[in-house]
């Protein structure tokens, strides 16, 4: 993809916007996980947008959806006041600024309901993001997703001032 995208805006979660969120999770790890995770682990993680609570949680958190010429391309979503739940970008835009436009805007929501620090449990995938970022590895973790068995890492920045 040689050119470049229009800039990307952001919006609130809509309860419309499930299944296109959906499509997105799932584009997401099939398309960008698979150096990471086996196929098996891939497809037990992708179940999960299947399952009736990935609305609900969408809904429950702070949800951002980022979008390019009003089409959303990616969201994020902040647990509580301190904890990034969901990163996922469509596939095409990956690297192209959107997941680092959605968890600016998360560090700041965080920041603004006072939180200190901000965590995450960042995928294989994601950690390499989250460094750069200036999340600090704190402990890796096992979890079971539909009977596989996946790793990510817990991750943790502190939040300044100018947050």
């Amino acid at each position: 993809m040689g050119q470049t995208l229009p800039k990307p805006g952001l919006r609130p979660f809509l309860p419309d916007d499930v299944p296109v969120l959906a499509a997105i999770f799932t584009a997401s790890i099939e398309e960008l996980t698979g150096e990471d995770y086996s196929e098996a682990q891939q497809q037990a993680w992708m179940e999960k947008a299947e399952d009736e609570d990935f609305g609900r949680h969408l809904a429950s958190d702070l949800t951002l959806i980022a979008t390019i010429e009003g089409s959303p391309v990616g969201f994020a979503s902040l647990r509580g006041k301190d904890h990034i739940q969901m990163l996922y970008v469509h596939p095409a835009v990956a690297g192209q600024g959107v997941a680092a436009m959605l968890v600016d805007a998360l560090e700041k929501l965080a920041g603004g309901r006072g939180a200190q620090s901000l965590s995450v449990d960042a995928s294989d995938t994601a950690q390499g993001f989250f460094a750069k970022r200036g999340y600090v590895a704190m402990q890796r973790n096992s979890i079971t997703v539909n009977d596989e068995w996946l790793a990510n890492t817990t991750m943790k920045k502190t939040l300044g001032a100018g947050q």
